[in-house]
């Protein structure tokens, strides 16, 4: 990952290369220059750094420089450098906008904290930026796959170049990579998006449930998952159905390695290569784990919107010890931990939930354990119960209603 550049405005050559240095040797791009006008050029929306400046320049201040950078952008930090002891200086320089201010001369350790601090904010500002531009884009590939590097920009390019073909698509990924998800996604990005959207499992799947299927996806789109665990006979019965022109886009998903299953027979080798002709793979959450902090928040924010609970604070720290993971469960794992951060439980707290159920049903897990939780501390005692979760009495009882939970039963 490249260093994040900081824009360095001081009139003081000698002041000006001793904070270059600093930041160089704290891992940071210093690009030093001495005026107002020449770090104008700099100065725009797209500026992926920070600005550290002198107050007390010759011509144009700091204040001015300030007042510039937020009209360029609002939301780009500026850390202002006053002289020693100069208070009113520096409460006017934070009343006006200013990220932090800091008193020359300073300790690089301090300046750099300082520095690492409004880095954070940037890079956050800029990815959240980064995300609603997708959004607005409007299409579902951008609406629903998550992820800022180059391998999800490219997965979500993959998906709209082959929902736009009226051939089959084989969705291939990891377990856990969501590839049901990416196959609704190619769906609905396709010329049959107002379509039924039809999903089945290949395991078990018998030829008159597999033309069921397709009579149900047509004029839409039928996703098998796990193609090369479908019967041999459905196999033939699907491969027939395409040659006689279904009407139906047939969309397939895999965690195995269908060229290793082909060639053990477990695949019909006809319908392999016409799946060949339009693959999509997704990568995993190793191959890019810049995209995790993107996915634990919108994992976090849809459990809490759906606890009906605040979103917690997700820390620097928080973020560092995910991406350091491997993850070979991939985002449904991912989901998992953000939706036990969002409910605020410590890891051996309460019940690991099932990771192979939607988010839904994993909240509904584990919400039903903690409800069985407090009332086993309160000894059944309903109100003590409700008090202990900061939920109103109403509110829990329909709860313990709607999860089939009696409180004498937690009596002694």
């Amino acid at each position: 990952m490249s260093a994040t550049p900081v824009l360095i405005v001081e009139d003081d050559a000698a002041v000006r290369e001793a904070l270059a240095q600093s930041l160089a040797l704290a891992g940071l791009e210093p690009r030093a220059v001495g005026s107002f006008i020449a770090a104008k050029d700099h100065i725009s929306t797209t500026f992926e750094g920070v600005i550290l400046s002198d107050i007390r320049m010759p011509g144009r201040d700091g204040f001015y420089l300030l007042d510039y950078a937020l009209q360029q952008d609002p939301d780009l930090p500026v850390v202002l450098l006053t002289g020693e002891g100069d208070i009113p200086m520096a409460v006017k320089a934070m009343a006006q906008g200013a990220f932090d201010f800091l008193e020359k001369p300073c300790a690089p350790a301090d300046l750099v904290a300082v520095l690492e601090r409004a880095i954070k904010t940037r890079h956050l500002v800029l990815e959240n930026r980064r995300l609603r531009a997708q959004l607005e884009r409007g299409d579902a590939a951008a609406r629903m796959l998550f992820g800022t590097s180059q391998k999800a920009e490219t997965l979500r390019e993959n998906v709209r170049q082959v929902a736009r073909a009226r051939t089959e698509v084989l969705v291939l990924g990891d377990p856990g990579t969501g590839i049901s998800k990416v196959a609704e996604v190619i769906h609905l990005c396709s010329p049959v998006s107002k379509g039924p959207f039809v999903k089945r499992a290949g395991a078990g799947l018998e030829p008159h449930a597999l033309i069921a299927a397709l009579e149900m996806a047509q004029a839409g789109s039928l996703f098998i998952d796990e193609i090369a665990a479908m019967p041999a006979d459905s196999q033939f019965s699907l491969i027939e159905a395409l040659e006689t022109g279904a009407d139906a886009r047939l969309i397939c998903g895999s965690t195995a390695d269908l060229g290793h299953a082909t060639e053990k027979g477990a695949l019909n080798p006809d319908l392999y290569y016409r799946l060949q002709v339009m693959p999509v793979r997704i990568p995993s959450l190793a191959e890019r784990p810049e995209d995790i902090p993107v996915l634990f928040r919108h994992y976090v924010a849809l459990a809490s919107e759906q606890a009906g609970l605040s979103a917690p604070e997700i820390t620097p720290d928080v973020l560092a010890g995910l991406m350091a993971q491997d993850w070979p469960g991939n985002a449904r794992a991912l989901m998992s931990v953000a939706m036990r951060f969002a409910l605020g439980l410590e890891a051996g707290g309460v019940t690991q939930p099932d990771a192979s159920l939607g988010l839904n049903d994993q909240l509904a897990q584990v919400e039903r354990s903690l409800l069985a939780a407090a009332l086993q501390r309160a000894k059944g005692q309903a109100s003590a119960a409700a008090k202990d979760l900061h939920l109103p009495r109403k509110t829990f009882y329909d709860k313990l209603a709607r999860y089939g939970i009696r409180a004498e039963d937690f009596r002694p």
